[in-house]
């Protein structure tokens, strides 16, 4: 069924904005999406996907994904894959960039479909932990130093519970206790903006993950969907993705499927050991949740706040923050968009109801950190 012209042209609105607001390192992703807005037959392509999967990047990740897989199968590449970095190629966008899609799009319209219907956007981008490092941090000096138990809702292949493996540099300068500097080590590099966030030791004790799609890293079709995700033109963040699927490998923290996250997670806070404070982490989640699904949700991760003294460390965009916690997003400077930003909030345990606190605002990817707690 083709979509209807009013959902085409939001679609459009949609991939213009994106072009505009969110493909400042990208931009073969910004020449894309505007390409597809001026192209409706492409942008119904999405009509495959369910409704809150309608988004830039999940088309962008599906081409992505299909030019990979071309790659990997020794295929001549289409005049398309001139343009990906991650190929090989090395032509900037161009007027001929348009023609290069339509004629990909044509030729493989078919994979395109059954991968936009069957996927997910699912980046796993562990940029995240430079700014998930020092929110621990500040939830362990607020909670007497005791362990943390971490559980990742929406974790992918689970790769940010591998947090405190890795190296962090802020402004080129090591954190302390970032990381052991291994060969192999993943390196996030974050410009800070403002006063330093905190840097005092903590500890996990305990991680689950879970996903409604797992990432099972022994599956090389769903590790090529995870670096489809990623933005081809990114190529340290490539290196860094490779390093960290490596240490979870190693580390193998427990991940699981569940189309009821919280309610593995109340069970997982009844198993947990004595004397440790339980972290649910959640990062560009709950903008593929309806409102009526959101309001549900933090309903009943505030109950598991007052009745077992969860702490909900949540990063993710303005409408999200003000949905879940209340909270307003700061103003931000010059013609910065809010949508771009993700916002890092907590919410604890309070007298009568839940508290929450704006520990922080940083690019979407943690390349850079504003530290507001």
């Amino acid at each position: 069924m083709a979509p209807a012209p009013d959902s085409l042209a939001s679609l459009a609105a949609q991939f213009e904005a994106f072009a505009r607001q969110d493909c400042g390192t990208e931009p073969l992703y910004a020449a894309l999406a505007r390409a597809l807005a001026d192209r409706p037959g492409l942008l119904g392509l999405l009509n495959a996907a369910p409704p809150t999967q309608q988004r830039p990047t999940l088309l962008l990740a599906a081409l992505h994904d299909r030019l990979l897989a071309l790659t990997e199968a020794d295929k001549p590449l289409p005049a398309l894959a001139a343009y990906y970095a991650s190929l090989g190629g090395v032509r900037p966008p161009d007027d001929s960039l348009g023609a290069a899609l339509e004629a990909f799009a044509a030729e493989h319209e078919g994979a395109l479909l059954e991968t936009i219907a069957t996927q997910r956007t699912q980046t796993n981008e562990i940029g995240r932990s430079a700014v998930l490092r020092p929110a621990l941090a500040e939830i362990s000096n607020r909670h007497g130093g005791r362990p943390l138990a971490l559980f990742d809702f929406g974790c992918s292949a689970g790769l940010n519970l591998s947090a405190d493996r890795f190296e962090v540099a802020y402004d080129g300068q090591a954190a302390p206790g970032a990381g052991p500097p291994e060969g192999g080590t993943p390196r996030l590099a974050c410009r800070l903006v403002g006063a330093p966030p905190p840097s005092t030791p903590w500890v996990i004790r305990q991680r689950l993950g879970v996903d409604l799609a797992p990432i099972d890293l022994a599956d090389a079709r769903a590790l090529r969907w995870l670096r489809a995700c990623l933005w081809p033109s990114e190529r340290a963040r490539a290196e860094r993705f490779e390093q960290a699927v490596a240490l979870a490998r190693a580390a193998r923290h427990p991940v699981e499927r569940s189309d009821d996250g919280l309610a593995v997670l109340a069970r997982w806070l009844h198993m947990l050991e004595p004397g440790v404070t339980p972290v649910l982490f959640n990062s560009w989640v709950l903008a593929y949740f309806t409102p009526a699904e959101l309001a549900a949700h933090t309903q009943r991760v505030h109950a598991l706040v007052q009745g077992h003294g969860l702490v909900w460390l949540s990063a993710e965009d303005d409408v999200r923050l003000a949905a879940t916690t209340g909270l307003t997003a700061p103003a931000t400077p010059g013609d910065a968009e809010p949508g771009t930003h993700t916002f890092w909030s907590l919410t604890e345990r309070g007298a009568r109801s839940p508290r929450q606190t704006l520990l922080a605002r940083s690019h979407p990817h943690g390349a850079w950190l504003e530290w507001l707690a």
